[in-house]
C-alpha cells in the first residue's frame, strides 16, 4: 500500500524505512514548512548552557534534530521526548533521554508527578502556543519556559495524492492546514487521537486511529487491513 504522509519535507527521511518494515511504501506530502528562528535558539541554548533548566521537554523530532546536536551533553537537567522518534534523535546526538508512557503532551505532567514543583521546564519548539501544556504545568507548581524556535507556514499548495491509497496525518496543523483535493477512496489515517479529533470535527471521519508514533499507527492500520 502506498501511503501520503504529511510531514514536514525534513521530518520524513526515515518514514519510508519504517513503512517497508510493515509492508507499506511512504512518500512525503508537506502541507506545512518550517522557518527556523535563529535567535530564540541561541536563547534557549544560552539558558540550557547556563543551568536555567530543570528539564527540557522536546514536544516533536523536528527541534531535536535542529537543537540537539549544539546541547551539551551530561548536563544536570532531565531531556524528556515526547516518543521514539524524538528519543531516537536525542540519542543519536549522545543524550539519554526519556520517553513518555502515551506520545502526546498532555502526559508530560502526569509523568514528572510531585517532581515538577518548582522545576523550571524548558521547551524549545514550534511558535505555536500549546496553551494546555502551559497551564498543566504552571497548576502542579512547574516553571515553564517556552522557546518559539521555529514557525510553521503553510505552503498553500494542494497535496499530490494522486498515486496514494492512503493518506496518514501526522497533526492536527498538518491537517487543518492541508489544500486537499478528493480524498474519497483513500484510508483516511490519524496518527493519534487528537488529529482524529480534528478530522472529525472537519466532517472527515479517520479509518484509523494511532497511537501517536508512526509505528503505533502502521500497527494499526495493518490490524485494519487484516480485518
Amino acid at each position: 500500500m502506498k501511503i501520503a504522509i504529511t510531514r514536514l519535507a525534513e521530518k520524513g527521511l526515515q518514514d519510508k524505512d519504517i513503512c517497508e518494515a510493515f509492508g507499506h511504501e511512504a512518500y512525503i506530502v508537506s502541507p506545512l514548512e518550517a522557518v527556523l528562528d535563529s535567535a530564540e535558539i541561541e536563547r534557549f541554548l544560552s539558558a540550557f548552557h547556563e543551568g536555567v533548566f530543570d528539564a527540557v521537554f522536546f514536544t516533536s523530532a523536528y527541534p531535536a534534530e535542529k537543537i540537539a546536536p549544539e546541547m551539551k551533553n551530561n548536563m544536570p537537567c532531565r531531556i524528556i521526548a515526547i516518543g521514539p522518534k524524538t528519543a531516537e534523535i536525542l540519542e543519536r546526538f549522545g543524550h539519554h533521554p526519556e520517553i513518555l508512557p502515551e506520545y502526546y503532551s498532555r502526559a508530560f505532567v502526569p509523568y514528572l508527578k510531585d517532581w515538577i514543583a518548582e522545576k523550571k521546564i524548558g521547551i524549545p519548539r514550534a511558535a505555536v502556543k500549546n496553551e494546555k501544556l502551559i497551564e498543566g504545568i504552571s497548576d502542579a507548581g512547574g516553571i515553564p519556559c517556552e522557546f518559539g524556535c521555529y514557525v510553521l507556514k503553510p505552503t498553500g499548495k494542494t497535496l499530490d495524492i494522486k498515486d496514494a491509497d492512503a493518506i496518514l496525518f501526522t497533526s492536527a496543523m498538518s491537517f487543518k492546514e492541508a489544500v486537499l483535493p478528493d480524498i474519497r477512496g483513500l484510508i483516511r489515517i490519524a496518527v493519534g487521537d487528537v488529529t482524529a479529533d480534528a478530522m472529525r470535527d472537519a466532517g472527515v471521519v479517520p479509518d484509523v486511529v494511532g497511537d501517536g508514533s508512526l509505528k503505533g499507527t502502521l500497527e494499526a492500520l495493518n490490524r485494519y487491513l487484516s480485518d
